[in-house]
């Protein structure tokens, strides 16, 4: 699998805060686009935009842009001002996520499902969540269920919203 992998700034915070970005970078390392407007909102954060800084400068993480006078431009505006009947006015993080990902053939990091479910399945996007990202992380073996809980349990200390209490009851609704 080599598609890149676009994250809001939902996703790559709920990384962040705990300090478990390596997670992220040991399983897409190379392929990993943070949209233009993930990166100004994270700057608003001093820790988050020091760490986030620290990733570009190393190359361990790309800055994307849509361009302007685009096809996606257009769908980035109509995505954040002025979606089509039935369809959610989103952030535009998220937005830009989600065009850069269809741009780039890439695969979708949010986990904000409630309002970007009905895009994902609209242009049938591969899409992951933090949840999912870690569940990566113990199937490649870079972490092991006691640890995924401890990190799960910081998460959820640091008010990041996941499907479960726990990193097992989680592994447990997957099967």
């Amino acid at each position: 699998m080599t598609e890149p992998l676009f994250l809001d700034t939902d996703c790559l915070s709920t990384f962040l805060v705990v300090q478990r970005e390596n997670l992220i970078l040991q399983l897409y390392a190379g392929r990993i686009g943070i949209p233009q407007q993930v990166f100004l909102e994270l700057r608003k954060v001093h820790f988050m935009k020091d760490r986030v800084d620290g990733l570009l400068k190393a190359k361990r993480v790309m800055l994307y842009q849509i361009t302007a006078g685009t096809d996606s431009e257009d769908l980035y505006v109509k995505l954040t001002t002025n979606p089509d009947k039935g369809y959610k006015l989103i952030g535009s993080g998220e937005a830009a996520a989600i065009v850069l990902t269809m741009q780039h053939n890439g695969i979708l990091g949010s986990n904000n499902m409630r309002d970007i479910l009905p895009y994902i399945q609209l242009f049938n996007l591969k899409h992951r969540t933090s949840a999912d990202i870690m569940a990566e992380a113990l199937e490649q073996h870079l972490i092991n269920e006691g640890q995924g809980n401890v990190i799960w349990r910081d998460m959820l200390q640091r008010n990041r919203k996941l499907p479960a209490d726990t990193f097992t009851q989680f592994l447990a609704s997957r099967k």
